[in-house]
């Protein structure tokens, strides 16, 4: 018998390789927007949760073994709820300047995946995700918001992205 689709949640991450340390003057708009933008994300039409440490945010999780790495980690409802909210405000305008802060990478830096309700999910199953998006493009194991499945396991659905922010760091 098939679950509701209300028995998963959207699980992302995005990760980005940095083009400064944190802590210079070249990512101080970053940083000085991470406490806010966190704060709209945390009172957002259906968030969940959100990885962080205990500086409050996730600049200083580990993620695939390089230093140079960020990870952003969160759970949504749906895909419609995590696209309302990347796509607008003040998250919309640090998307659209990620290239001052982040290098351009070839490969997958995003990844998304239904968990069950209640279920937070770790680095390292971020990690694997990504990794099985990279290596076999998206399934409904590990997938883009362009190419979104839906919890039960269905085709591919389309999703509307705006093609001037795309959909990773």
């Amino acid at each position: 018998m098939n679950e509701p689709l209300s028995a998963y949640e959207l699980a992302q991450a995005n990760i980005g390789r940095l083009k400064f340390p944190l802590e210079s003057a070249e990512l101080k708009d970053f940083v000085d927007a991470l406490d806010p933008v966190n704060a709209t994300s945390d009172s957002a039409e259906g968030f969940v949760w959100r990885l962080q440490s205990d500086t409050g945010n996730a600049t200083d999780v580990p993620v695939l073994g390089d230093d140079w790495l960020i990870i952003n980690m969160s759970v949504w409802r749906d895909t419609n709820a995590l696209t309302a909210f990347m796509y607008q405000g003040q998250h919309r305008e640090l998307l659209a300047r990620r290239r001052d802060w982040f290098e351009r990478v070839r490969e997958a830096m995003a990844v998304l995946w239904w968990v069950p309700a209640g279920h937070r999910p770790t680095v390292a199953e971020a990690e694997e995700r990504l990794l099985h998006l990279r290596a076999h493009g998206p399934t409904q194991y590990a997938f883009t918001l362009r190419t979104s499945f839906p919890a039960q396991g269905a085709e591919p659905v389309a999703v509307d992205v705006p093609e001037d922010l795309g959909c990773s760091v």
